[in-house]
């Protein structure tokens, strides 16, 4: 699915370059963190493949907040770039949320801004938060129909399950989400059709909690302490019994960085209109 997205990707990329436009992706990363490094390389490759310009600008982990704003606005102003990021986590001393704030709502390419998910709640998309959009387009592109389904959400966050939920809504799905004070979260999630995990608690959801043939995502990913990635589903034996199921790794992860690539190249679209 991600190579369908990225064939795509490439023939609107050709079509703004006729016009002189170079769509331009820029993040921010501030001091060295290993699993961001792995994160930001595979964000490069991807741009790199559709024939994006790609820049990461690294600032010390020491920098102050209003050093990493300066760098915000200084990408703001930038002719040549159409999407900011800013890497997180952040260092316990910047704060995050008013780093993420101050990115111009039409380069918010990860769709954090207030601005962008008021747009969402309004029903009238701008930006959306990438790993989301990518969960409609997995569903989308497997043809699984969303309209008249009940849809479960583990998980509330403001970068997955809110805005999901959102968007399973304008979908047409009933919708419940779940989080960590549910009582009874099995009683939700064996009357999913849809069910998308996103707790972040390694393999949460067994096979007893699924209802036969529901659609599974796995939005989770979780280390081990031998190293090895893991989901929130226990992915054998709930594959037995849905009908669908994402893998992790391998699934939704490669989904969110083709969103946050198309995402880019329609900041780029809409900035030459």
């Amino acid at each position: 699915m991600a190579r369908e997205v990225f064939d795509e990707l490439k023939a609107r990329v050709a079509l703004l370059r006729e016009r002189g436009i170079k769509p331009g992706l820029a993040t921010v990363v501030v001091g060295d963190n290993a699993a961001s490094r792995v994160y930001i390389r595979n964000k490069m490759k991807a741009c790199a493949d559709v024939g994006l310009h790609a820049e990461v600008h690294e600032l010390p982990a020491e920098s102050s907040v209003d050093a990493v704003l300066a760098k915000v606005r200084e990408l703001n102003a930038s002719p040549v770039i159409h999407g900011v990021i800013v890497q997180l986590p952040l260092p316990r001393a910047i704060d995050a949320r008013r780093v993420l704030q101050s990115i111009a709502t039409e380069k918010d390419v990860d769709g954090f801004n207030w601005a962008n998910l008021g747009a969402l709640v309004d029903g009238h998309p701008r930006l959306v938060p990438c790993t989301p959009l990518g969960v409609m387009n997995m569903l989308e592109r497997a043809r699984i129909p969303i309209e008249g389904r009940h849809a479960v959400v583990i998980g509330r966050s403001s970068v997955v399950g809110k805005p999901l939920a959102l968007m399973l809504i304008a979908g047409g799905a009933t919708v419940t989400v779940c989080n960590s004070k549910t009582p009874d979260l099995a009683a939700f999630t064996r009357a999913a059709d849809i069910l998308v995990a996103a707790a972040g608690r390694p393999k949460l959801v067994t096979a007893d909690m699924v209802k036969q043939g529901a659609v599974v995502i796995d939005v989770g990913i979780n280390r081990q302490p031998d190293g090895k990635l893991v989901g929130d589903v226990d992915y054998g034996p709930v594959s037995a019994k849905a009908a669908a199921i994402s893998p992790v790794p391998g699934g939704v992860g490669r989904m969110t960085v083709a969103m946050l690539v198309a995402n880019t190249v329609t900041a780029a679209e809409r900035a030459g209109a």
